[in-house]
């Protein structure tokens, strides 16, 4: 299976091959546990674009990249053109005469959107400010790793509507999972998104996280920190908001938690949840390198 050209929002993507990427991610996992070769990649190159800083995002994509035979080249604004107003379309045109796949890490969404348009390669959207798909594809590996399914899952997210939250209302439509959303309402996820998934299946909103978590299966959170730095909604969502031990109860008794990482804790989730035994935090973490193989095999080459 050969997936479209660019993955930017998961959009791209039909129930079928988002089935078949997790799928791949779990095989990857395992084949790398029990030293099976899998160098697909071999002779590709990788070129990652980071406006923002990352430790997740950059370390699986460049450790994915050499496990599957290629290899990746870390580029910040700093050290490309656009520092000195290249535009991002001649950007876009210039790498994609050097390497076989860009994956970008941007702050807004238009930017992704205009290196796809203009490169002659595959985009990978590693995050924007409005999608981070790429954490999507690693959460729904974490669901089936740890539930055994992802049809019949009820997620309940609380805090921020943000870009991984607009991510995962999509992951969820293409898995048949639902999804409770309790946010402010200043803070809800994209309508448009929302309207979207709701075709699919049931996304539910409220300003309740007590109503949202209810006898869920899976809990998540993010960081109460804007994309952008320099501004926080911290104010607005702690402590209403917070995943503490009390919340967490208020789940099925074999809930997980998971949060994309980087955390704050004691602020979106206290250290008792995401250090305790519900917490899938550290395989997710780690299933960005696998299911970001996955992604890359298919865009790339199958395996």
């Amino acid at each position: 299976m050969t997936l479209s050209k660019h993955f930017l929002t998961l959009e791209e993507l039909d129930s079928e091959e988002f089935d078949d990427l997790i799928q791949l991610s779990l095989k990857l996992k395992k084949n790398l546990r029990d030293n099976v070769p899998h160098r697909h990649l071999a002779g590709r190159t990788l070129a990652m674009i980071f406006q923002k800083p990352s430790t997740r995002t950059r370390i699986s994509f460049e450790v994915g990249m050499y496990q599957l035979g290629g290899s990746a080249i870390n580029l910040s604004s700093g050290d490309l053109q656009l520092s000195r107003g290249e535009s991002i379309e001649d950007t876009a045109r210039t790498i994609s005469r050097y390497a076989d796949c860009i994956m970008a890490r941007v702050y807004e969404h238009d930017q992704i959107e205009a290196l796809a348009r203009h490169a002659d390669v595959p985009v990978i959207n590693g995050l924007s400010n409005t999608f981070h798909p790429c954490q999507t594809l690693a959460d729904f590996a974490t669901i089936l790793e740890r539930k055994g399914r992802l049809g019949e899952i009820d997620i309940a997210w609380v805090g921020d509507g943000n870009n991984v939250c607009n991510s995962m209302i999509y992951g969820a439509a293409l898995s048949g999972a639902t999804m409770s959303i309790a946010t402010p309402s200043a803070l809800r996820p994209l309508e448009r998104v929302v309207r979207k998934a709701s075709r699919l299946t049931r996304i539910h909103l409220t300003e309740d996280p007590h109503e949202a978590v209810r006898d869920a299966d899976v809990v998540v959170t993010d960081t109460f920190k804007s994309i952008h730095h320099d501004d926080s909604h911290e104010d607005t969502l702690y402590p209403k908001y917070q995943v503490n031990d009390h919340l967490m109860s208020l789940a099925k008794p074999d809930a997980i938690f998971m949060h994309c990482l980087p955390a704050t804790r004691d602020r979106e989730v206290t250290t008792s949840v995401i250090d305790g035994k519900q917490s899938a935090v550290w395989d997710e973490a780690e299933n960005r390198l696998h299911s970001q193989k996955a992604l890359l095999v298919r865009m790339l080459g199958s395996p």
